[in-house]
């Protein structure tokens, strides 16, 4: 499965495994996967614990996940923040906007948008409805 970035496609380096967010250990340190309906209580009480969140995407429809990453970045999370599942290469700069920092994807997906159809949303900070309409963010 690889992994996005902004540089293009890459083999998953992360090692280390997630847990379900419902079978948090009591013990950290953490990496967790995160259901799109997800209730954060549990995992926002123990963020200085949690090293990596894979939040789940179960259809390229579902938006949640993008509200996940917000809220979880404005708590204060600072670590690898994925996206996994149905993101498609158009909404790579709205996931990176949100805060993700990666995007896993599956085999399938990578075949049918190979990628330089994921470097066409690169420079995420430039795919927004005000860059196209020639204003800067304050």
């Amino acid at each position: 499965m690889p992994i996005v970035k902004d540089d293009g496609f890459h083999a998953d380096d992360w090692s280390r495994g997630f847990v379900p967010l419902a079978d948090l250990p009591a013990n950290g340190p953490l990496s967790v996967d995160v259901p799109s309906d997800a209730d954060l209580a549990p995992l926002l009480d123990r963020l200085p614990q949690v090293d990596a969140v894979r939040v789940d995407f179960p259809s390229f429809a579902d938006g949640r996940g993008f509200t996940i990453a917000r809220q979880l970045r404005q708590a204060g999370f600072a670590g690898r923040l994925r996206a996994r599942g149905h993101v498609i290469a158009d909404q790579y700069a709205m996931a990176r906007r949100a805060g993700f920092d990666e995007v896993e994807i599956d085999d399938a997906l990578a075949a049918r948008q190979p990628e330089p159809q994921w470097f066409a949303r690169a420079d995420w900070r430039a795919h927004d409805y005000q860059s196209r309409l020639g204003r800067r963010r304050a």
